[in-house]
Parts: structure tokens; sequence; C-alpha cells
């Protein structure tokens, strides 16, 4: 584990909420799908399932995606103003079994609000560490999602989205057309 577990958690949900937005697709279209986004990252605490809820979260995915397209400045002034407009005030919760975690805000906050702010508190701790390098974008031309690199040796090119897949089929006809 490269960093502390909740800010992988909060690091690959906020990659996952980023990438549910695209140009041609929508990836929480109604409030099942945000159920469903809610359980598959293990969220926990308030959940409405209204359409407000899912206006709200959908709101916050632009400014997220921002992060990864920012200089260390302007990724340190979205996290700042996440945090305070958030009242954020961090502290350390155990619940659900999980060990000791950082939350900073309560868990009957609103969720894109807890959303938010755990992704404000992930980015923080890539700032402090100098790793905003591991925020990355799909190397497959053809698509436009974020990524995070957890990888030891920062290897990491391709979104989850079968991009590496893609990509290695289109190189394995290339060097077969070239063979023939």
């Amino acid at each position: 584990m490269l960093f502390a577990h909740d800010t992988e958690c909060g690091l690959t949900a906020t990659a996952a909420l980023v990438n549910t937005a695209g140009p041609d697709r929508e990836g929480l279209p109604d409030v099942a799908a945000l159920d469903e986004f809610f359980t598959a990252h293990a969220w926990t605490g308030r959940h409405e399932h209204t359409e407000a809820e899912l206006r709200q979260v959908r709101a916050l995915r632009p400014r997220l995606r921002r992060l990864w397209h920012a200089d260390t400045d302007e990724v340190v002034a979205i996290v700042n103003g996440l945090l305070r407009e958030s009242h954020a005030l961090p502290q350390l919760i155990r619940h659900d079994d999980e060990p000791y975690h950082l939350h900073a805000v309560p868990r009957d906050a609103p969720l894109a609000t807890r959303m938010a702010v755990e992704a404000a508190m992930a980015m923080a701790d890539l700032v402090r560490i100098d790793e905003l390098s591991r925020l990355r974008i799909c190397d497959h031309p053809d698509c436009d999602n974020v990524l995070v690199d957890l990888s030891k040796n920062r290897s990491r090119r391709f979104c989850d989205a079968g991009c590496g897949n893609r990509a290695a089929v289109t190189a394995y006809r290339a060097r077969r057309a070239a063979q023939a």
C-alpha cells in the first residue's frame, strides 16, 4: 500500500466518480445508478436516494475532473475551497469494523459534500507528499477517463474501461500487418 487506506479509497472513488461523466455517456443516469456507485465504493452514512442528491453529485464531477488537469497551486486552491465550503473539521473515526481513519464532515452530511471532502482530503495527501504525478489521463487515444496510478513503479497508463486491452490488440494487429 502506497498511501493510507482511506487515501487510496478516496482517490479511487474520486476517479470513478469523474469517469461517470463523459461527452457521449452518462454513468449516473438515475438514482439506481447512484445507489450502485454508493455501494460499489463502500460509501457509508447518509444517502437520500433522491433526484436532488443525484443532481448534487453530478454537479461535483467537473470540479473534481479539474484536479487531473491543474497544476499544484490550482489543485491546492480547489482542495482548500472544497474543504472550506464544507466546513471540514478532520477527525479520526472508527466505524463498521474499519480501523481509525479521517472523516472531515459528519456521516449525516449530504452525500455530495462527503464525496467532495473525501476527494479533497485524498488530494491533500498527494500534494503534501508531492505525488500529483500519480493523477493521469488514460493513454488510449479514444478515451478521456482519469486514473490514479497506485502502482509502485508508476507504470499504469490505462483506465479500467478495457483501454489497455484495446491498445494491445491494436499494437498486435499493427505488428502482424507489418510482417505481412
